[in-house]
């Protein structure tokens, strides 16, 4: 009769997310912070801690350049189809449809250059500040306006949607500067000959150093959000998890969020940053979670890259632990060096807490994802290759002498928009909407010649 006390076994060892929901539901659910878990998990280890808790919340607070915001505008009376856009004479990317841009967080102003840009337009509106857009266009049949000039606020916008393609970097690499000149970089003020270590990231408070393997931080996982409810869309760019440098992609609704946890910031001849906090609720669902919610600053290595090599892949001069790192000084060949932050710890350890008493008050439930980020790398190095763009341009393609008429077949993708312009029924559907061409109908008329959306159609006139 061992067989079902095993299985009974199994069964304790593991939870449903369905079970932490309901003890959300019913206040009963036992939720700690990361760090909490990591001190519960060395005292008591990671099966009693499993037994214990059914939460752990990790966050992050930090400069997140990858950073922006897609906004739809709404339509003007005449409408216009938005091909230039600024806000704040910040420039937006308009190739989207008419109304709707997407604002870069580093994007610097035209007047104002590096002391001025996207994340501080995306704090004003934000803090409910009036923002002037302006906006030009080339005018057409249906959108005939040319210009626009006009104050908003983001009560005015039809959606604000935070979408950041490379958010709360797993960890990331300390930097240093043995040369002899200040460096200004993204990671900050870099003084001469090794003088200060700057670093970035929570350590163990960091959502993907307590769940390393993705069991539940993945497509789909509700998160907080700069003060809002979030979710995870996939893995960020420059994903790279065998370096330890996994990354996310995530979205939220920026009207919902908090200036309290969004800051715009200027880093001095790097340019424009958001600060921006963000936190994961991790459930318990078995041991091996609680044991890795239980990492600690001394179990998590980075490297200390000397920033006086203008190259890629600079000099690594030694491992470093967070726990040696937040210590204040880090000792290189025998020299104490000062370290300090650039993320906020103080803003993640509140965060994380927030994030605890929210869960405890039942008013955030969790989400398992729906598909798991992927374990290898998607990072590649760009080559520097020799090119015009006159090498790419697309081959022209001349209608043959003998017709009136010539559709390239490689181009039309059988949209059908051709079938109530041709007087003469050169173009018809089969049952499956598969368009096909008689080209000896063809009077050479040309009304479908400019109206073929994909260029296919050739005709000699």
């Amino acid at each position: 009769m061992l067989f079902p006390d095993f299985l009974m076994e199994v069964k304790m060892r593991k939870k449903t997310l369905d079970e932490i929901n309901e003890k959300i539901k019913e206040g009963k659910a036992v939720v700690l912070t990361a760090e909490e878990m990591t001190r519960l998990v060395k005292e008591k280890g990671a099966e009693e801690a499993f037994k214990q808790v059914d939460v752990v919340t990790t966050a992050t607070f930090g400069a997140m350049c990858s950073s922006g915001v897609f906004i739809n505008f709404g339509h003007s009376d005449p409408p216009i189809k938005m091909t230039r856009v600024w806000l704040n004479d910040v420039p937006a990317y308009t190739g989207l449809a008419a109304v709707d841009a997407y604002l870069g967080a580093t994007e610097p102003s035209e007047k104002f250059n590096f002391q001025y840009g996207g994340a501080q337009v995306i704090e004003d509106l934000v803090r409910r500040k009036p923002v002037v857009l302006r906006a030009e266009a080339y005018g057409t049949d249906c959108y005939p306006r040319k210009s626009i000039t006009t104050i908003i606020t983001i009560n005015d916008l039809n959606q604000a949607i935070m979408v950041n393609p490379r958010n709360a970097y797993q960890k990331y690499s300390a930097a240093t500067n043995s040369g002899p000149t200040t460096l200004f970089t993204y990671m900050g003020k870099l003084l001469p000959e090794m003088a200060n270590v700057t670093f970035s990231g929570a350590g163990e408070l960091s959502p993907l150093m307590n769940d390393p393997d993705y069991e539940t931080i993945g497509l789909g996982t509700r998160i907080f959000l700069a003060g809002a409810e979030g979710y995870i869309i996939g893995h960020g760019t420059q994903h790279s998890p065998e370096n330890g440098f996994a990354t996310l992609m995530v979205k939220g609704n920026l009207k919902e969020m908090s200036p309290e946890f969004l800051r715009a910031a200027v880093f001095k001849g790097y340019g424009c940053t958001l600060y921006l906090g963000l936190g994961i609720p991790i459930p318990v669902l078995n041991p091996g979670i609680a044991r890795k919610t239980g990492i600690s600053d001394e179990e998590i290595f980075t490297s200390l890259v000397d920033y006086s090599y203008p190259t890629r892949n600079r000099p690594v001069l030694k491992k470093v632990s967070y726990a040696e790192l937040k210590s204040g000084w880090v000792e290189v060949n025998g020299k104490k060096i000062k370290s300090s932050p650039l993320s906020s710890l103080f803003m993640a350890k509140k965060i994380a807490r927030l994030l605890k008493e929210k869960i405890i008050r039942g008013e955030f439930s969790l989400t398992l994802p729906v598909e798991r980020l992927p374990e290898k790398s998607t990072v590649k190095t760009l080559e520097i290759r020799e090119a015009t763009v006159e090498q790419f341009k697309e081959e022209k393609r001349e209608v043959p002498e003998n017709v009136k008429m010539f559709r390239d077949d490689s181009r039309c993708f059988h949209c059908g928009y051709c079938l109530s312009l041709c007087p003469n029924g050169v173009f018809v559907k089969t049952d499956q909407w598969e368009i096909k061409a008689q080209t000896e109908r063809c009077t050479g008329c040309g009304l479908c010649l400019e109206a073929c959306p994909a260029g296919a159609i050739k005709v000699r006139r």
